[in-house]
């Protein structure tokens, strides 16, 4: 259990008071996109697309792969086998990523290589996933006023949009007050699930024969193609299982399985039975199934009750996204952001304004693009089954390497899974033209740009790497006696420890003047997601007032220097801190097209990228009036 553990279990609880509260708090935040489901994944079966009669038996098919999807997938693939692979309590593609790659150093050729790229790739892809699931949750829900009063229907796409501009515009007061309510609320949506599915199961208990796989297997058999492309659509029950992998660090493993057992599973498992029954009953009933579950004068409640579960299911994702970009930037994969810290108590309540604007913008032009869910639910999914399939290859690679699982016992079971991958992937193929390119779209934009960013920064260091020499090198052949020493501290920056910082070099060159001490100070984000105190800094110190500092963070950590550079007192160096001078280097890029290492276009996009970083000063809390910037010219 991590520290954002420690503000939801106050010390006088009891373990079991402790488990109770992480477990209701856990249906806010990682089961909201999987609650939100049942709001239109039975109805888009029956989409226009796959040709299908409202019948019993196609009834009870679909039924029958919702419930052994939800059986399989979330229950036995995520639950009892992803969530083993937590990075020290975190998951996600990076923190996945990082466990299975510790050093983030790959072979260029082979299957290493390869599943680096992959597990990129997955990240990638949970930014299109990011923009979907607020518009089509929250638009599903707004869709219920319709079914209650005809004439508002006009009004449910400026309502969504209402709903969503307010829900961004207010992520920069952070969630830590709203975070209470989360899960009573969801609690109250599950029970709501369970109470309007269970009336139609006991007025109709045959739909419990979807319980038999029979009814799966005579589904294909009676509908061919058309039964395999409607397992696009029933893989909707199924989305959500990424976000919740992916906040699996805010509660830990076994609150997150308590409440799926307890709440979440059976909720879920009536609701579906239920909107079975009522479609066996009323086959009309399948222009809303969820919403005609109520009777007449509660759709309104039900309709408020559900747009708020859609609201935090959202809340809970661009959360993730939050996370995930501050993952991508401490691991080198982005360029530094504006991160903006919303709480004192919990360290993972971020915002990142530029992230938010942009998720704002897509999300409300794709409500405004595709005006309804069912539109919507064309765009969804393919992105989402890629990632997972993503996420089954790294986690059968850790379960070999790190967990040293006999290969036949991973191949079995990642064999099952990846297959059940594969024909989900297939089945939502045909999505692409109906709106599946824009996960893919946004997906290929962010790769690019990761890996553009990746493969920049190691080409500009080894660039800086040319123009330095060893830090040993300029001790040994620095002769203290012809440099003038000034009164102070000065700190140089660098990524690479080893070297010279071009700044010091630069500094002693023209200026001729060298501080009473000076510290090489570096960075390091380790594949952890937090780094004990104790062990953040790490202190050398050479002759003639020479120090060398690694500032050690982990990937969910905010990298503020200037706390670990308190605490050299306890490392007995005693500096004023106030009156040190911090030199950074600065580089103008100049992408040449005769220099090896990166195309042309990828140079001059990296090239862009880095004029728009936040400045190193802000990223890193380093007081700006303190700071003396170096500027240099590389040639890439």
């Amino acid at each position: 259990m991590n520290s954002k553990d420690q503000p939801l279990s106050p010390n006088a609880q009891t373990p079991n008071q402790k488990l109770l509260i992480l477990s209701l708090a856990s249906l806010g935040i990682v089961f909201g996109d999987i609650g939100t489901s049942p709001l239109y994944a039975m109805r888009e079966c029956f989409s226009q697309h796959y040709q299908l009669s409202v019948t019993p038996e196609n009834i009870l098919g679909l039924l029958s792969l919702i419930f052994y999807s939800i059986v399989i997938v979330v229950y036995l693939k995520y639950m009892l086998f992803i969530l083993k692979a937590d990075n020290n309590g975190e998951g996600g593609e990076l923190a996945l990523l990082a466990l299975a790659f510790p050093r983030a150093k790959v072979s260029r050729k082979g299957a290493k290589k390869f599943l680096f790229t992959l597990g990129i790739l997955g990240a990638a892809l949970l930014f299109g996933d990011g923009m979907i699931t607020p518009a089509i949750s929250v638009l599903s829900a707004v869709e219920g006023i319709k079914i209650a009063s005809p004439e508002l229907e006009p009004l449910i796409i400026p309502i969504t949009c209402l709903i969503l501009i307010g829900l961004f515009s207010i992520q920069k007061k952070g969630s830590s007050k709203l975070g209470l309510l989360f899960g009573p609320v969801i609690l109250i949506y599950f029970i709501m699930l369970a109470l309007l599915g269970l009336p139609q199961i006991i007025e109709n208990p045959l739909v419990l024969n979807a319980i038999n796989p029979i009814y799966a297997w005579n589904f294909f058999i009676n509908n061919g193609l058309s039964g395999l492309w409607s397992l696009g659509s029933v893989f909707l029950a199924v989305t959500g299982c990424e976000a919740l992998y992916a906040d699996m660090g805010h509660f830990g493993r076994k609150p997150i399985q308590i409440a799926w057992t307890k709440v979440v599973f059976p909720s879920l498992l009536i609701n579906y039975f239920g909107q079975g029954a009522l479609l066996l009953k009323n086959p009309s009933a399948i222009e809303n199934p969820f919403y005609l579950l109520a009777p007449g004068w509660t759709v309104f409640l039900v309709g408020a009750i559900a747009t708020l579960a859609t609201i935090i299911a959202s809340q809970a994702l661009i959360s993730g996204v939050f996370s995930l970009t501050n993952q991508a930037i401490l691991l080198g994969f982005s360029p530094r952001l504006d991160v903006v810290h919303t709480s004192s108590e919990e360290k993972g309540q971020i915002y990142l304004p530029h992230v938010n604007w942009l998720l704002m913008v897509s999300t409300v032009w794709l409500v405004l693009s595709f005006k309804s869910s069912s539109a919507l639910a064309g765009a969804y999914g393919i992105g989402v089954s890629l990632t997972m399939l993503v996420t089954t290859i790294l986690v059968c690679y850790v379960a070999i390497e790190k967990w040293n699982w006999k290969p036949y016992r991973v191949y079995l079971l990642g064999g099952i899974f990846l297959i059940i991958d594969f024909t989900f992937l297939f089945a939502n193929a045909p999505k692409i033209p109906h709106g599946g390119w824009f996960p893919l779209l946004i997906a290929a934009i962010m790769f690019t740009l990761m890996t553009t960013w990746k493969r920049g920064r190691r080409l500009l260091s080894l660039r800086l790497r040319d123009k330095s020499f060893p830090f040993e090198q300029f001790l040994a052949e620095t002769n203290p006696k012809s440099i003038q020493k000034v009164p102070g501290t000065a700190f140089f920056l660098t990524t690479d420890p080893d070297m010279t910082p071009h700044s010091l070099i630069q500094n002693v060159k023209h200026n001729h003047i060298l501080h009473e001490r000076n510290f090489i100070l570096s960075v390091v984000t380790r594949e952890v997601p937090r780094v004990q105190d104790e062990q953040k800094l790490h202190i050398e110190e050479f002759p003639n007032g020479f120090y060398r500092i690694k500032c050690f963070f982990g990937f969910m950590e905010a990298p503020n220097i200037q706390e670990v550079l308190n605490t050299l007192s306890d490392h007995k160096i005693h500096c004023q801190l106030k009156e040190a001078t911090f030199f950074l280097g600065r580089e103008t890029l100049l992408p040449q097209t005769h220099s090896k290492g990166m195309v042309f276009w990828r140079k001059y996009l990296f090239g862009i990228m880095s004029r728009n970083a936040q400045r190193a000063t802000q990223f890193f809390k380093i007081p700006p009036d303190q700071v003396l910037e170096i500027g240099s010219v590389i040639e890439l």
